[in-house]
């Protein structure tokens, strides 16, 4: 087993839906939206040997195929630890990336399969299992560059010249917010981020390096590239990428026994290369093993 990296070095390298009578009973551990008695999200998946998680179509994180399959890294370390859990049937609901925490607290599903930033904001609105994936940022613009962009700095100092697509609800936008950066476009989903640059709607478009280098190289046709991935600095600081699995903040069952599956999984890099290394992710994504949610919730970068 290889040694893990540094928090230091992370930071550079960086289907369908159970049935209402279901979903009211799973609501919560504490029994938020039915009764105690009726059981835990946890003990109620386990009896019905199924969970419904939520993607948002943002690969090669998670999405569906065109056979109504789910596929990605989060689904492959899903389908391996809700299986340690004895629960074997996964169904998956798709949702726009902004519509994905008010989905799982309406009960619309049971958990969040999409690779999430572990963000202060979000953490007072569910909770995040422990870290899963690192990433960095990267920027996809029309073949050639033709407006020479390297990070959000650059997109910047256009002054508004250029118009930035940015994920509604993602990381990216607030990026975006905190350095002044107005001429925006939000979208829902990164195919239509993608879509918005090819057809010249918009003249950047900023997510996940993984994602875009991922979207880049399986759309050939789109006439568009990406950049060097970048870590982007914000008052001074790296902030750094930590993506994690997303449950109510009600289902500390839930939470705790699938994080002690994971602990499996990215204690181990090899095994955790078995599970994602197909969907373009190296052991530079795997977390470190001095961040913690805790931190990342409290917003603390350092």
């Amino acid at each position: 087993m290889s040694k893990r990296r540094t928090l230091a070095r992370a930071g550079i390298a960086a289907v369908g839906i159970l049935t209402l009578g279901l979903m009211a009973g799973c609501s919560s551990d504490s029994g938020s939206g039915g009764s105690e008695e009726a059981g835990s999200t946890l003990e109620k998946a386990k009896e019905a040997g199924s969970i419904t998680i939520a993607v948002a179509d943002e690969r090669p994180y998670s999405w569906v195929d065109d056979n109504g399959e789910p596929q990605g890294a989060t689904i492959a370390m899903h389908k391996e630890i809700f299986s340690a859990l004895g629960i074997d049937d996964i169904k998956v609901v798709e949702s726009d990336w902004n519509s994905l925490i008010p989905g799982l607290n309406a009960g619309r599903f049971d958990v969040i399969s999409a690779g999430m930033s572990i963000l202060p904001d979000r953490c007072a609105k569910a909770a995040f299992s422990d870290p899963e994936i690192m990433y960095t940022t990267t920027l996809m613009v029309p073949e050639g560059n033709p407006d020479g962009l390297t990070d959000l700095d650059s997109v910047k100092a256009t002054n508004g010249d250029v118009k930035l697509a940015i994920l509604a609800g993602g990381i990216e936008a607030g990026y975006a917010e905190s350095l002044g950066i107005s001429n925006t476009v939000e979208v829902d989903n990164a195919q239509d981020g993608m879509d918005l640059v090819s057809n010249g709607r918009a003249d950047v478009f900023a997510m996940t390096a993984i994602s875009l280098n991922w979207m880049a190289e399986n759309n050939p046709d789109a006439g568009v590239e990406t950049t060097k991935p970048f870590v982007q600095v914000i008052d001074g600081v790296e902030q750094i990428g930590a993506g994690s699995t997303v449950f109510r903040q009600d289902d500390t069952e839930l939470l705790e026994a699938y994080n002690e599956e994971l602990a499996n999984i990215t204690g181990d890099p090899e095994k955790y290369m078995s599970l994602v290394g197909e969907y373009g992710f190296t052991e530079d994504n795997l977390p470190p093993e001095d961040l913690t949610t805790e931190q990342l919730c409290e917003g603390d970068l350092s």
